[in-house]
């Protein structure tokens, strides 16, 4: 019994071994990172043009976009509402420290800083933080944002002090 198993054994992991891809799933090649790198400059000129339709486009129709301190926001229309109310962007920039990923499936990880001009506030509000955006390849070879989040390293101000009772 034990010579007739080991044979069939030996040949059904050798099938299996042979079929599996060598070396895993292919890296991101320099002309993906740099379709990547461009996204994100698609992205800043598109906030500083106030073009939220042209950045609603970098997102594909499922995307999901969490912004700090609010609900999670779905798909390129929504997120273009969003960003619409979102407060007045003066100034903006992002810088990607890593990007990296397989075939069809990136990451970029970055800083972001930016200045915002809300109604009725004298003095600018700086703010600074970091963002991870996953992109998927799309057929025609573009990339699109699927899942967007970022946040503030700027802590939240002290609460004011209550007011002394009479």
């Amino acid at each position: 019994m034990v010579t007739r198993v080991a044979p069939r054994l030996v040949a059904a992991l050798l099938l299996v071994v042979g079929c599996a891809p060598a070396g895993g799933p292919a890296p991101l090649s320099d002309a993906d990172k740099s379709a990547l790198r461009a996204n994100d400059e698609k992205f800043v000129q598109g906030v500083l043009a106030k073009n939220w339709t042209a950045i609603a486009a970098l997102y594909t129709a499922n995307a999901s976009f969490m912004p700090p301190k609010g609900p999670e926001v779905t798909g390129p229309a929504n997120i273009q509402a969003w960003m619409e109310a979102f407060p007045p962007v003066t100034a903006f920039t992002l810088e990607p420290l890593e990007i990296d990923g397989v075939e069809d499936l990136a990451y970029v990880r970055g800083r972001y800083t930016m200045s915002l001009a809300p109604a009725g506030v004298a003095t600018p509000i700086e703010d600074r933080g970091k963002y991870l955006a996953i992109e998927r390849k799309q057929a025609d070879g573009s990339w699109l944002i699927t899942a967007d989040i970022f946040n503030s390293d700027v802590p939240l101000p002290e609460p004011a002090a209550p007011a002394a009772r009479k």
